[in-house]
């Protein structure tokens, strides 16, 4: 007896129901390829973009990290400029010369609670419960008190830490605390101090830089400038000599107003009217934290007492805390625009990879998506087919060589 009929119906039922269990796949995902034998090109196609798109996202997560560490700091440097635009003013105010000393020490109060809310600023914690300006130090509080001096300390490090954020370009993950002690005393170039022994109302004042060469080598320098006054014996006129490791450099008579000259290539006046016997130090500027900054404002005024020579002293000192005070607030801005940068660029980085990660869905989706109009009619006719097949051969099986006897 020929089986060929059976065999050959039986191969191409199974076809056929191999057929409908693919596109009912497809239907239920819609892929149209899952493996590699459906279409070689666009299963490697998908493949390669899955990977892409699990990069992209790993980035996406690194940014996301660093985007709010860095936002933490953003928000602590704008904490500090406001803090110190107050100092400022509270400085100004008591320079304005109509203070009382009851004032001077509310002033001087204000002043102490700045410092402390500094301290705690610097300390700031971030999210995950690191130190925000301790570099990789962020496990140790980054300025604490020397128990010995009183002073605040730096304890954290300059260091920094890079994470790439794309494939060709890195970001920093950590801030470091050299902002708060990066300043220098003065203007930066000299320290202006008058001696506690003065008797009148003179202050001498820096005014700028007039030879960038000549300040820079004085503020690198070890050697200080001493100004004296005295009293002309012929003419009974105030004068001044400058002198620095014991040669003079500058001698001349105070004109009645306030009087300009220059030192070591920086530009000085001197202002009210130091009478002879009175002196002053100009140093080279040196490094000042800007905690140290606030201890100075509030000496200053803490010690402010009520005869002109005193408050000569505390104009002096409260004058080179104002012109120290304006390198810590360039310095914070300066910080905080750094830091804006890459925070920037951080969203221009999770932007692109999103718009790239999006392309390469949409190019998997085109290689290996199911056709759904025409998957759904091939089913239809791949079950309307195998209905007729499966009659066709019911009809066959009934068929009898009895029937023709």
């Amino acid at each position: 007896m020929d089986l060929s009929f059976y065999t050959n119906f039986g191969n191409s039922l199974i076809n056929q129901e191999n057929q409908i269990n693919t596109l009912q796949s497809e239907i239920s995902t819609g892929l149209a390829v899952q493996t590699p034998d459906q279409n070689p090109a666009s299963f490697e196609t998908a493949t390669l973009g899955a990977d892409q798109i699990d990069a992209l996202g790993t980035e996406n997560t690194t940014q996301a990290t660093i985007q709010t560490q860095l936002g933490s700091v953003n928000n602590a440097y704008t904490s500090v400029s406001s803090l110190l635009d107050n100092v400022q003013s509270l400085i100004e105010e008591a320079l304005n010369g109509t203070t009382s000393s009851a004032n001077m020490q509310a002033l001087a109060e204000q002043v102490q609670s700045a410092q402390q809310q500094l301290l705690s600023i610097g300390n700031t914690t971030a999210a995950n419960g690191t130190y925000l300006f301790g570099g990789t130090r962020g496990n140790l509080a980054p300025f604490q008190e020397d128990t010995t001096t009183g002073a605040i300390v730096y304890m954290g490090d300059g260091g920094t830490s890079q994470a790439a954020i794309t494939p060709n370009s890195d970001a920093s993950t950590i801030a470091n605390g050299d902002v708060f002690v990066s300043g220098l005393q003065g203007d930066g170039i000299s320290s202006i101090t008058a001696s506690a022994s003065n008797t009148v109302s003179g202050q001498i004042l820096s005014q700028g830089v007039a030879n960038a060469a000549q300040a820079t080598a004085f503020q690198q320098g070890s050697s200080a400038i001493t100004m004296t006054f005295a009293t002309d014996p012929v003419t009974d006129n105030t004068t001044y000599t400058a002198t620095i490791g014991g040669t003079t450099i500058a001698t001349g008579d105070l004109t009645g107003q306030d009087t300009s000259l220059q030192l070591e290539g920086s530009e000085y006046e001197i202002q009210g009217a130091p009478a002879a016997g009175d002196s002053f130090t100009i140093s080279p500027a040196r490094p000042q934290t800007a905690f140290q900054l606030l201890q100075n404002v509030y000496n200053a005024l803490t010690g402010t007492g009520s005869t002109s020579a005193t408050m000569a002293l505390t104009g002096q000192a409260l004058n080179q805390s104002l012109v120290g005070l304006a390198q810590y607030q360039q310095n914070f801005v300066t910080a905080q625009a750094q830091n804006g940068v890459t925070l920037q660029a951080l969203t221009n980085a999770s932007t692109s990879n999103t718009d790239q990660s999006d392309q390469i869905q949409q190019n998997d989706q085109n290689a290996t998506a199911a056709n759904m109009p025409a998957t759904l009619t091939d089913l239809d006719e791949t079950i309307t087919a195998v209905q007729a097949a499966m009659k066709a051969f019911s009809d066959a099986q009934s068929l009898s060589l009895f029937e023709y006897i």
